[in-house]
């Protein structure tokens, strides 16, 4: 503990060079080196040592790198008399093969990752960060990726498939055909909804193989089950309980769920598609998608066939299990209960210390700040659904996450730019901004005559930006998951937590939206 205390500093300065590029990153590696290295003078523990020699390598000090690592794999060559359990034990054979690996021996790396492996079975987290850092290493020193193959992870699977009622034997060979496919897969930890039929075959499948299942649903659980389990009849409905039960995680939108309205049901497919996809990158594996589909194209944005179009549109892989759906009687026309919706990105603003101003200062803002804030958007090229502002705050609609992004970091930068002491203004005033999607009805507001957008998810939007820190651009779990899906080349979504949204709204998963330069993990 003594030793992780005292490397938290290189820990920082680590994290910092690997989101640079170029002599940046190598400067800010031979300082994060250092640190590390001061930290072993002082504690003598080899994970301090082992991070001093990776980050020399990246640095480029290939000297400091080979005499540091050679000290690492002295200090675990041997198991310590202090071992504490199998994660000691566990990070003691990963530590020798990062040494080997900078010692020019990756069949000795190779052997260690595979005894790191039966050390680590139930512990993916584990090997994920080994991987991660491997990953990088492997890169500078131009290692094959297929090292990471002695410490596998399994992939994560995204399912989606066709509803359907009848039950015996068509269901057991539709099971049995699931079965085998995980089982080549390797798929234990599985996204999706729970709608009759094939959704619940594979959760049950998943769940069979004491896999983990991550139930995503567009809208509160009473509402699905209505719309999309309890018209395949009362067992169904009882599995689909008996699911949610076992699950790992159910997570519901607040979305109300209208049969007629498939914007809402794409939007539960592109949030488990898009939580697949963040939980493949955080274990540094695939995201694969199990559709049990018939082959027939989708007919609108929502149903088998329009995910499986979208899932690929990604440039991600489709395993698929033909299933010919049986007949069923069609459902009556549902008549239309209002508008459709549409699937957008919102984003609210505003500035701490604005309520300090006084009246001259406020007349500066206004002139100097949001003038600078209306020639950023401006400028920012792409189309702006909706704006608006009141004050401070602003309000602003866009096609599409990553859209938003791209906006909000810009302005971000524009703020930081400017200097408030010149101006006359606190100097300790900063842009506070949230970042959320999800479904919501188009309309022209009866005052401003101008385009609007209202519903659940706009007030949702408007509950993340107080609890977002000055500078920062927050976002909602939905909004990292759609932006994971179609994702920018600089910007990666980092998980901050669990937080209570505003007014007590509820508590959700919280993500910051940064430039960032990192690594891929597939090297």
């Amino acid at each position: 503990l003594a030793e992780d205390v005292g490397a938290l500093r290189a820990r920082l300065v680590k994290d910092e060079a690997l989101g640079q590029s170029g002599e940046a990153r190598r400067v800010m590696a031979a300082k994060a080196s250092a640190s590390y290295e001061s930290a072993y003078q002082r504690f003598g523990g080899y994970f301090a040592c082992i991070n001093a020699a990776t980050m020399a390598v990246v640095a480029g000090d290939k000297e400091r790198a080979l005499s540091l690592a050679g000290q690492a794999h002295d200090l675990v060559a041997q198991p310590s008399v202090e071992e504490g359990g199998s994660e000691e034990s566990y990070w003691r054979v990963a530590t020798r093969a990062e040494a080997a690996l900078i010692l020019g021996d990756p069949e000795s790396a190779r052997e260690a990752l595979r005894q790191a492996a039966a050390l680590s079975e139930n512990h993916l987290a584990l090997r994920a960060t080994t991987r991660r850092q491997l990953a990088f290493l492997g890169a500078e020193l131009g290692t094959s990726p297929d090292l990471l193959d002695s410490l596998p992870v399994p992939a994560v699977l995204h399912y989606t498939g066709h509803r359907f009622t009848d039950a015996g034997q068509r269901e057991e060979n539709l099971r049995a055909e699931i079965r085998a496919t995980l089982d080549r897969l390797g798929g234990d930890i599985a996204y999706g909804a729970l709608a009759y039929g094939s959704d619940i075959v594979v959760a049950e499948e998943i769940q069979a193989r004491g896999g983990e299942l991550h139930v995503v649903l567009p809208c509160p659980v009473d509402e699905f089950v209505a719309s999309s389990v309890s018209p395949g009849g009362d067992s169904w409905v009882a599995r689909f309980h008996a699911c949610c039960e076992a699950a790992t995680t159910v997570r519901c939108e607040p979305s109300a769920a209208r049969p007629d309205d498939p914007t809402m049901y794409a939007f539960g497919s592109r949030l488990s598609m898009g939580a697949a996809v963040i939980r493949a990158q955080t274990l540094t594996t695939k995201a694969i998608q199990l559709a049990i589909w018939d082959g027939s194209p989708g007919r609108d944005e929502a149903g088998t066939g329009a995910d499986v179009e979208f899932w690929q549109s990604t440039g991600r892989d489709s395993e698929v299990v033909r299933w010919e759906r049986p007949r069923v009687t069609a459902p009556p026309t549902t008549v239309s209960k209002g508008p459709r919706r549409e699937l957008r990105a919102m984003a609210f603003s505003d500035f701490k210390g604005f309520s300090r101003l006084d009246e001259g200062q406020v007349v500066v803002f206004f002139d100097k700040v949001m003038g600078a804030v209306s020639a950023a958007i401006d400028g920012f090229g792409c189309p702006i659904l909706a704006r608006n502002s009141w004050g401070d705050g602003l309000y602003l609609v866009f096609t599409s996450v990553r859209e938003a992004a791209r906006c909000m970091l810009a302005l971000q930068r524009t703020i930081a730019d400017l200097d408030f002491a010149s101006l006359g203004l606190p100097p300790d005033m900063g842009l506070r901004i949230g970042v959320h999607a999800g479904p919501v009805f188009p309309t022209v507001d009866p005052v401003t005559q101008q385009p609007s957008f209202f519903g659940t998810h706009v007030t949702r939007t408007a509950r993340v930006e107080p609890r977002t820190p000055p500078g920062e651009v927050y976002a909602t779990g939905s909004a990292a998951a759609l932006l994971a899906l179609e994702p920018l080349p600089d910007v990666t979504p980092e998980y901050v937590g669990q937080l209570q949204l505003a007014k007590d709204y509820d508590v959700r998963p919280m993500y910051v939206f940064r430039h960032w330069a990192a690594p891929s993990p597939d090297w």
